[in-house]
């Protein structure tokens, strides 16, 4: 029987790369600047009570950094809100037409069912993101959230590259033009690895060169920086409501998305599920273990019910309509 997707995110963690707490996955190492360390550590060192509404699951995951790709990591800086705010918030909006469902879990359930979002915007999370810039650039196309970037006019970016492991570089896809297809071989991964450090490293050395050293009248940072690679790490703090980060989440934890983007997603899908449960427990059985049917797939599902041999011909959909549609219902 398969792991509930819930179940494996919560036994996928890594390890803690501030505390060292073990978790089932072992993180590869990864570098914190002795100032961000030094940031965990005293955050962590001075807890303070409060009377906002506190989730247990998150409170763990407070200014922890968790690791992604080989320099990467998400933590997460603060969050407002939990599974009850949600449920407030939806008996204020909609009040006595919701008296009819039983328990919060029940009615956060009923929300996402029906898609009533605006309960779901009353919870927000704060995440400190360190990633590739080309991870960054796809991103920030979630245009519904604050963001602040780490900025390479006013400071110098550290010599850190986003490298694929060998089994993550394939050939361009047959079939999907923004897809990846088969995995390279050895001999031509190698290959690629190749260009990929001595490009990287190559276009650093020139950066350095052209601001110069300390005292030195070098080229400007704004303009050094434009020769840079999109594989060298970025950082910014990124603040979210939950509607809007359930959206990108769909979006970028499908086994679709581009890997490298895809497990940050997955890593703040870990998060989510322990700092707002009914709430992700829902997301996860309505949005991305469940489907949209168009009225003509519906009209299908009711004639194969009635024992009516359907086909794409009889269908009324497209080819592409229908193989997404046999994908749904295992055809």
């Amino acid at each position: 029987m398969a792991t509930p997707r819930s179940l494996w995110f919560r036994n996928a963690f890594p390890q803690d790369i501030v505390t060292g707490d073990s978790y089932p996955r072992k993180a590869a190492p990864m570098s914190l600047t002795p100032d961000q360390i030094a940031e965990i550590e005293a955050a962590r060192a001075n807890p303070r009570p409060t009377l906002r509404a506190v989730s247990e699951g998150m409170e763990a995951h407070l200014y922890r950094a968790h690791q992604v790709l080989d320099h990467g990591l998400v933590r997460v800086i603060d969050y407002m809100g939990d599974d009850s705010a949600i449920v407030q918030a939806a008996r204020v909006s909609y009040g006595a037409g919701t008296k009819h469902v039983q328990n919060d879990e029940g009615l956060i359930r009923y929300l996402m069912r029906h898609w009533h979002s605006t309960p779901f915007e009353m919870c927000e999370i704060k995440l400190h993101v360190k990633l590739p810039v080309f991870v960054a650039r796809q991103w920030i196309r979630h245009r519904t959230a604050n963001v602040n970037e780490y900025s390479a006019r006013y400071s110098i970016l550290d010599r850190e590259f986003y490298i694929p492991a060998p089994e993550q570089l394939a050939a361009q896809s047959v079939i999907n033009n923004q897809g990846r297809g088969e995995t390279l071989s050895a001999e031509e991964a190698a290959r690629v690895l190749e260009y990929l450090k001595g490009d990287a490293a190559r276009c650093y050395d020139h950066y350095e060169e052209m601001i110069g050293q300390e005292g030195q009248q070098g080229l400007a940072r704004e303009l050094a920086r434009m020769n840079l690679p999109a594989n060298i790490y970025t950082q910014w703090y990124w603040k979210v409501d939950l509607h809007n980060l359930f959206h990108f989440l769909r979006l970028r934890a499908d086994a679709h998305a581009q890997y490298e983007i895809r497990v940050y997603a997955e890593e703040i899908c870990r998060l989510v599920a322990d700092w707002v449960p009914a709430a992700y427990g829902a997301f996860e059985d309505y949005r991305m273990g469940g489907a949209t049917l168009s009225s003509k797939a519906i009209d299908c599902v009711r004639r194969m019910l009635k024992g009516e041999q359907v086909t794409q011909e009889t269908s009324g959909m497209s080819k592409g309509e229908w193989r997404e549609f046999e994908g749904v219902i295992g055809g």
